[in-house]
């Protein structure tokens, strides 16, 4: 009996799918269709390499001082071994003088972290290093493991080094941080517990920018606040440091 057309093509689809099974689960090589193989290789090969790091766990023991210090200051966050190197081999046998982690002196190190980027997230500590102190050691004046300014900053730009740049270029050069932020005298001391506040009503810049304000030092850049931008806070389309955007 002649079986019909579409029984044919329904045998073919079937046994394409059976090759495919086989294939899959029974003839390709379990590394070719899992991640599991190379996984336990690269452990193998990791375990392989010579021990280089001790953590930071390992420093307690012997350096406790220091670890109480570190622990309550801004570097709390940062492993021993970020800064003094892999200890493992100091760990081991710490009557070898040969594998004492060094203890960075020069400028250019801290510098490495705390000199001006401006790819840096704005509050990370940051200084010019040409003109902070210039050829001084950091640590003649910073304990390391807690290394909080001796004196609080009284100018934003100690921490807000890019945005004082920019700001010292616009038409707010001469305004206060003051004028639109409220500081509390906590970010002064701990300035990730308590931060200052961002203008949420349209009246902050009104007070300059309105047609109806007298401030002679705005009198160039006002506008009807009635119909302009609607019901928008001014710094959801300006940028309060550079108002006037870039030329």
């Amino acid at each position: 009996m002649k079986l019909p057309e579409q029984v044919k093509r329904l045998g073919v689809i079937v046994g394409l799918f059976l090759v495919v099974v086989v294939t899959r689960f029974f003839l390709l090589p379990e590394s070719w269709i899992s991640a599991e193989p190379h996984q336990a290789a690269k452990v193998v090969r990791e375990m392989a390499k010579p021990m280089h790091y001790a953590g930071m766990m390992s420093c307690r023991d012997c350096h406790q001082d220091e670890w109480d210090t570190k622990l309550g200051g801004f570097h709390r966050k940062i492993g021993c071994e970020n800064c003094h190197g892999p200890a493992a081999a100091h760990v081991a046998n710490k009557d070898d003088e040969a594998a004492i982690p060094p203890k960075h002196r020069d400028r250019e190190f801290c510098l490495g972290c705390h000199g001006f980027v401006a790819s840096r997230p704005d509050g990370f500590p940051q200084v010019d290093g040409q003109k902070h102190k210039a050829g001084k050691r950091c640590v003649s004046c910073h304990d390391a493991h807690d290394p909080k300014p001796d004196t609080t900053p009284q100018d934003c730009g100690g921490c807000h080094g890019r945005i004082a740049r920019i700001k010292a270029t616009s038409t707010h050069a001469e305004l206060a941080c003051t004028e639109c932020h409220a500081v509390p005298e906590q970010h002064l001391e701990d300035p990730r517990t308590a931060y200052p506040t961002v203008p949420q009503r349209r009246d902050a810049c009104a007070r300059c920018h309105d047609t109806a304000s007298t401030d002679p030092a705005a009198a160039s850049s006002r506008v009807d606040f009635g119909s302009h931008g609607r019901t928008y806070v001014c710094w959801q389309c300006h940028y309060a440091h550079l108002p006037e955007g870039l030329n």
